[in-house]
């Protein structure tokens, strides 16, 4: 689990948010889950708890990518410390968070993309990256 400096903003594994000790000990208030593989969280009554099942690639229905980006940046505008996770936390997870983390910086995704991996590795599914390129909202 890594924190993204500057912002409520951590990305993380499946098993991170799961680890329920580990993210209140992080100050952590909301969870947004993409794992669609990987199995729900099951959070305390004081944690926010969003699942957002996303295909790790194609075939994802845009609501559901609208809505998913549509809360992390409600989250983060509001100052809610934030855990994005998803399988191995490399590709569904960082992906997300760029398209949100370049309104924030005024840049473009790929920018934003780039400069998260400064946090840690990553591997975005190019189909994934191209489905959320698309959204308007």
């Amino acid at each position: 689990m890594r924190r993204i400096d500057g912002f409520p903003l951590w990305i993380g594994t499946a098993r991170d948010a799961r680890d329920i000790k580990l993210v209140l000990d992080n100050g952590i208030e909301a969870v947004i889950d993409l794992a669609l593989e990987e199995r729900p969280v099951s959070p305390t009554r004081e944690l926010i708890y969003l699942r957002f099942p996303l295909l790790d690639g194609t075939g994802n229905p845009e609501w559901l990518l609208r809505i998913a980006l549509n809360s992390l940046e409600k989250l983060m505008r509001s100052g809610v410390q934030t855990l994005v996770a998803c399988g191995a936390g490399m590709s569904r997870s960082p992906a997300v968070a760029a398209m949100i983390v370049a309104q924030f910086m005024g840049k473009e995704p790929i920018d934003a993309l780039r400069w998260l991996q400064s946090f840690g590795p990553q591997d975005v599914s190019p189909a994934l990256w191209q489905e959320l390129s698309v959204i308007q909202w």
